[in-house]
């Protein structure tokens, strides 16, 4: 018999289609599902309550959705640290193309455990690099995902354009195209779950334009649509992206995308920042998502994603930490904060964003974005019990009299209870199911042991 949690007290955002909010109220969880929810004291009588939790001072939201990340750069963090997107590939290219099964599972636990324990309940990694002979690294990622608790995608990525065939990767560092779509698929096969409360799910993601052939690009969204899973790459995200495209291509992304078969509902594309008008009416005819990286996109000083416009012209827009090579924070909370004061420094100004839109690009427009609207993103009966309590009394925020002005322009919120499928997984900001000093060790050993294969 599946048993309740009874949340109480609380300021409540449910950030459902209304943008319902509460002032102070409650929220039941039955098992997996959020079973009712609303203002004032949860209703008498319930039966099976295993637990209640007066959460005076809090914050109630659904769990923030991370919709673009590379795990196995956290052990290469604070790396190349003044350069843009294309040198810094060709810096760190050559250390990446060394890491093994070991690194990538310690890698993937601190990517993991640091965002969770900042209120990321659904995650995801786009991993593309699979050096020859290194183990099932795929497998080593999910399990990572498994053994925290985190709701989870990954993206399976590839590469088959090494140097010798103008990409920026190294040769020995990529897949052969059919060797890459053999082991997708195989990927998918094995771990994909398309059921309404999965916890594991996979997408099919060729990296990039400038790493990928224009055959795998376009056999893989053939190999996605007959396997029923989404698609993901990286897009638009610096003018040196958008020369390689034409010289190579004869057009930009955009038309590029389209002539490959990867615009689509079941697309979406991380970065998205040298978009025109024409790339935008085209997202938004075909209903391809957007993964926002705001800090990761200043730090490689990629440019200001026309975010406003792409929410006007109705294109789903969600969140991104990006690989902690280019955001060494690794959590998602900064990004609400930086997605709605970077787009300020854009044309719309301080019309730009607000802090309620900045939330639902974190919640429901990553949920829409990783196709998962319906089960997880906003706080509704019968959705899946994803959701986290923010304390808002502390010194960082008890001066501000708005919880979700607090929490998108203030410091980064204590996280006091995060649930995932109905289980908690954080509690007073440490996590519940990982040993974060152990993993702290285990990521700096590797870390280590990467950065000396690679000086070797």
């Amino acid at each position: 018999m599946a048993q309740r949690i009874v949340i109480e007290n609380a300021a409540i955002a449910t950030v459902d289609a209304a943008d319902t909010e509460h002032a102070t109220g409650h929220v039941v969880l039955h098992g997996n599902r959020i079973e009712s929810l609303g203002a004032g004291p949860a209703p008498e009588g319930l039966a099976d309550v295993a637990r209640r939790i007066d959460a005076t001072g809090h914050l109630v939201t659904p769990g923030l959705v991370n919709t673009h990340h590379h795990y196995y750069q956290w052990i290469t963090r604070g790396l190349a640290t003044d350069h843009n997107l294309f040198d810094w590939l060709v810096a760190l290219y050559p250390t990446w193309a060394r890491i093994d099964e070991p690194m990538v599972r310690a890698a993937a636990e601190g990517s993991l455990a640091m965002m969770a324990r900042g209120g990321v309940t659904t995650a995801m990694d786009h991993h593309y690099v699979f050096p020859r002979g290194t183990g099932d690294l795929s497998a080593a990622i999910i399990g990572a995902a498994r053994d925290l608790g985190v709701r989870f995608t990954l993206a399976r990525g590839s590469m088959d354009r090494g140097e010798s065939d103008g990409g920026l990767p190294p040769d020995f560092a990529v897949e052969s195209l059919d060797g890459a779509l053999t082991a997708t698929e195989e990927t998918v096969r094995r771990h994909h779950d398309p059921s309404f409360d999965a916890m594991t799910q996979v997408a099919v993601a060729p990296c990039s334009p400038f790493s990928v052939s224009t055959e795998l690009m376009r056999q893989g969204a053939e190999l996605a649509r007959r396997l029923g899973v989404r698609l993901h790459t990286h897009g638009s995200e610096t003018v040196e992206e958008e020369k390689f495209c034409h010289e190579l291509f004869g057009m930009g992304p955009t038309d590029y995308f389209e002539s490959t078969g990867w615009l689509g509902e079941d697309v979406w594309m991380a970065h998205c920042v040298h978009m025109n008008d024409s790339d935008i009416a085209a997202f938004a005819r075909t209903g391809t998502g957007v993964a926002h990286c705001p800090s990761s996109n200043a730090r490689l000083a990629a440019g200001i994603a026309r975010v406003p416009d792409l929410l006007a012209a109705g294109v789903p827009v969600g969140l991104g930490v990006d690989g902690t090579a280019s955001n060494e924070s690794g959590e998602l909370h900064t990004e609400l904060r930086n997605a709605l004061l970077i787009n300020r420094l854009g044309a719309h100004r301080e019309a730009a964003l607000n802090a309620r839109q900045a939330l639902r690009l974190g919640t429901y427009g990553g949920a829409q974005v990783l196709g998962r609207a319906r089960e997880i993103g906003s706080l509704e009966p019968g959705k899946l019990a994803d959701l986290v309590l923010w304390r808002m009394d502390t010194l960082a925020h008890a001066s501000i009299a708005d919880p979700v002005t607090a929490l998108v322009f203030g410091a980064a919120a204590p996280v006091t209870a995060s649930f995932v499928n109905g289980r908690q997984i954080v509690e007073n900001g440490r996590l519940l199911t990982a040993d974060e000093d152990e993993i702290a060790r285990s990521t700096r050993a590797e870390a280590r042991r990467l950065a000396e294969i690679a000086a070797g």
